[in-house]
């Protein structure tokens, strides 16, 4: 399943990636993140793996989020394993004339197991309704945190 979104930030690029680019900052805008913790290499730069729990009530999901390339603050690939799942993230930052950011976000799913394909199959607008809302609240804190 693959699917792209995209959300403009009013900040300017230097900002918004400063904002993004933090592991303090991820539970100001991740609704549900209750850890994140760098187990191996520099959070942020290519080959980093970033523990992340989540508890969504009776969900509780923990991935691995791996850094496959980066070339900040214009570019970041991403890998989030979790059980039954692996999500390849594409994302490109770029300055608009005037002054803001466009985030452009590409998502490739894969699914492993027979539950999590059949869900991957009847419900595939859950990740990308997720997805956006991550976006969005990303938006929201970063516009209105401030530095």
């Amino acid at each position: 399943m693959k699917y792209s979104l995209k959300i403009i930030i009013d900040l300017p690029l230097k900002e918004t990636i400063a904002k993004m680019d933090s592991l303090e900052n991820l539970k100001k805008w991740q609704d549900g993140l209750i850890t994140a913790r760098v187990v191996s290499g520099n959070f942020g730069e290519q080959g980093a793996k970033t523990e992340l729990k989540y508890d969504f009530g009776k969900r509780k999901i923990t991935m691995i989020e791996t850094i496959l390339e980066t070339e900040m603050p214009h570019h970041l690939i991403a890998e989030y394993r979790a059980p039954g799942v692996i999500n390849i993230q594409k994302n490109t930052f770029e300055s608009t004339e005037d002054g803001k950011t466009v985030w452009r976000s590409e998502s490739e799913f894969k699914f492993e197991g027979l539950a999590m394909k059949t869900l991957g199959l009847l419900m595939p607008g859950i990740f990308k309704k997720q997805s956006l809302k991550y976006m969005r609240d990303f938006k929201n804190f970063a516009e209105s945190e401030i530095a």
